[in-house]
């Protein structure tokens, strides 16, 4: 059977999940692939990243500008408002069978929308889970109920979704693609990651992502600042950070880790985006991954490296042993940091079982998308629970 798969991607972190799915739907007969390519991707404040997807040899179909300067709130709604509109007449000329989003941001929802007004059947990865610290999270929710196919990834999460109304049937639970990212992309060794972290060899480093919590009622940069401050106590370690999100907050945090960079370069590195496979190989030789990332949740548990998880953004996901929560103040920080970099909770890591790890993610997502009956998937009856009361 033929068909037309759209991939839409807004940020780099999703892309580096989608790749390998995008590369084996090229690579499938009879299906031909077709990316949207929108966000943070064609702005280069936060780092251009649509360069890599060209780099990566997949092609750019369209490219849909709707950020705007600033990233406040008021901005973020115009940018969902714009996406809506500009997504819309994209989707009509590409006139996919098939529109696969990924996970829970505002261009994603604004693609939804888009889509389901067009008529054209959603795949949703990541659907289901929980950050109760971030908007994302009525986004994520919502963008289930405008889906017509789910890809979860632990089966709680899938449960989630079928108690939202979907039909179990539809609801997949595949694993993470960024875990199979682990298994399946060459990693770099400890060599070439000190080359390209212009890190002095055997160099202890902890690698940091903090992105704003758009639902806490601290600033992002009191929090960073926070977060800043507890690093001072361990000046052995080399603080490695990539840059935040275009959510709102996200530009004022990555002036602060630029400017902090500068006036302390010996022991800070500052990178907009390293890119999937550096930033998973820097990962397993880091100490420690600290911040508010998905990552330190789904993928690093993996690599059998402790993560600390700073406030709310992460509230509410599934996670492994290998994982400690904390608060946002200074000491907090300082005191998870600590126990992470002991020897105790380092073989606790090392050990410890990542619940969002299954096998064939990839090929379970191609095989349902190519065998997917799209001509019916726009009616879809919701679903009762069975404990639910019959109306």
């Amino acid at each position: 059977m033929s068909r037309t798969i759209c991939f839409f991607t807004g940020t780099r972190a999703e892309y580096g999940l989608l790749r390998p799915v995008m590369e084996a739907i090229a690579a499938t007969p009879g299906a031909t692939l077709r990316t949207l390519v929108t966000g943070a991707h064609l702005a280069e404040s936060t780092g251009a990243t649509w360069r890599q997807i060209a780099a990566d040899g997949l092609p750019i179909d369209e490219r849909v500008e709707v950020l705007l300067d600033g990233g406040s709130d008021e901005s973020i709604a115009t940018a969902i408002g714009l996406g809506v509109m500009r997504y819309a007449e994209a989707l009509m000329r590409l006139a996919p069978n098939a529109l696969v989003i990924l996970g829970d941001r505002f261009e994603a929802i604004a693609a939804a929308i888009a889509a389901t007004v067009c008529k054209i059947p959603v795949a949703h990865v990541h659907g289901g889970e929980l950050t109760l610290g971030a908007m994302d999270e009525a986004f994520r929710h919502s963008i289930t109920k405008m889906s017509h196919l789910h890809f979860t990834s632990t089966e709680a999460y899938r449960q989630r979704v079928i108690q939202l109304g979907e039909q179990p049937e539809r609801v997949f639970n595949v694993g993470a693609l960024g875990v199979e990212n682990i298994r399946t992309l060459k990693l770099f060794d400890r060599a070439e990651v000190e080359r390209r972290l212009d890190l002095t060899p055997g160099q202890r480093y902890l690698l940091i992502t903090f992105h704003p919590a758009t639902l806490a009622s601290q600033t992002p940069e009191t929090q960073l600042k926070a977060l800043l401050d507890a690093l001072d106590a361990f000046p052995d370690h080399v603080c490695v950070f990539t840059g935040a999100n275009a959510d709102p907050g996200g530009a004022g945090v990555n002036r602060l880790l630029a400017h902090h960079t500068r006036s302390q370069a010996a022991r800070f590195r500052f990178s907009m985006s390293l890119g999937t496979t550096l930033y998973l190989s820097a990962a397993r030789f880091a100490d420690v991954v600290v911040g508010n990332s998905s990552s330190g949740i789904i993928e690093v548990p993996s690599l059998g490296v402790p993560t600390v998880d700073i406030g709310s953004r992460q509230e509410g996901r599934v996670r492994s042993d290998s994982v400690i929560h904390t608060d946002t103040d200074s000491p907090s920080v300082r005191a998870a940091i600590a126990e992470a970099l002991s020897d105790a909770f380092r073989a606790r890591a090392a050990a410890a079982v990542n619940p969002y790890d299954r096998t064939g993610t990839t090929q379970r997502i191609v095989e349902t998308l190519m065998a997917w009956n799209t001509h019916d998937a726009l009616h879809k009856p919701f679903y009762d629970m069975p404990s639910a009361p019959a109306n």
